[in-house]
């Protein structure tokens, strides 16, 4: 079971498509869709779900917390919410926004500087999906400037010169949202000190007394002595962990599968949630 995966409907490489034809290729029998701040994947995925592979339908919510300074971003996995709650809809719809207008402001950052990389031809090549920093690295990688997307997000490039924060939702409303909808809120890689500045266990306290159900323990961005943190505080709270490969296709060398969530925390899930069920068969879904 692999409860953290994204397709061209966002930052991935597959569509969402060939995501769930690869998923199940690669023998998992579960298999989450959760791209950023978007629903857009959900149908192609359900319309395209081979025999043997049960889908669940989700999206990674691009989150701040303010309660330190400068403020500290984070990622929240939402299971098998209703995708028509009017507020998450709402809010979802002015993260995208705000991430286009962020790309389009990088991408003129680059040009003032003579990089010759065109927000038109990103677009075309995100194919409708959410922009993120990924499309631009893309670019830069067609355009000869470097070598993998882990280049384009060095210091001296997406990583630091090149990088503007984003307009995300407050942690404690996207839970509260995802909730509201009827959804299973799990905070992603929330120890990857690697990644950056991770928030203190205070937090994710607070946060699971506003209905935050699960942690990411297995992820590749997590030391093994950070996903026993991870174990460890998730069982102080009586919250379920989950292990995912956040895979992204070619962006990451990461494969599917390569972490997986057990049958107990699955099972949480699917019994907490009241927005949608999980799909087992390919469903007649509408395009979001």
């Amino acid at each position: 079971m692999d409860l953290h995966t994204h397709s061209t409907a966002s930052d991935g490489t597959l569509s969402p498509a060939e995501l769930v034809r690869a998923a199940r290729t690669a023998g998992l029998d579960v298999l989450a869709i959760t791209d950023h701040d978007t629903t857009a994947g959900w149908g192609p995925a359900g319309r395209a779900l081979p025999p043997g592979l049960t889908l669940i339908r989700g999206a990674e919510l691009s989150c701040r917390w303010s309660g330190t300074e400068p403020s500290i971003p984070l990622h929240l996995l939402g299971y098998l919410f209703d995708p028509d709650s009017p507020d998450l809809v709402a809010e979802l719809t002015r993260v995208r926004a705000a991430r286009e207008v962020r790309g389009e402001r990088i991408v003129g950052l680059l040009r003032a500087d003579g990089i010759d990389v065109s927000w038109p031809e990103i677009l075309a090549h995100a194919g409708g999906g959410t922009v993120g920093r990924p499309h631009i690295a893309a670019a830069l990688i067609r355009a000869g400037l470097v070598n993998s997307t882990a280049e384009a997000f060095a210091p001296q490039w997406l990583g630091e010169r090149y990088r503007l924060p984003k307009d995300d939702i407050d942690v404690f409303r996207a839970v509260r949202l995802v909730r509201q909808a009827g959804g299973v809120p799990v905070l992603a890689h929330s120890r990857a000190s690697r990644r950056g500045r991770i928030v203190p266990d205070s937090l994710i306290v607070e946060l699971a007394g506003v209905g935050l159900a699960g942690l990411e323990a297995d992820h590749e961005d997590h030391s093994p002595a950070e996903r026993e943190a991870v174990r460890a505080l998730a069982g102080e709270l009586g919250m379920f962990v989950t292990g995912s490969s956040d895979f992204h296709g070619t962006h990451k060398t990461v494969r599917l599968g390569a972490y997986t969530t057990g049958v107990e925390a699955y099972e949480r899930i699917v019994a907490t949630a009241s927005g949608v069920a999980p799909l087992t068969r390919p469903a007649d879904l509408p395009e979001r």
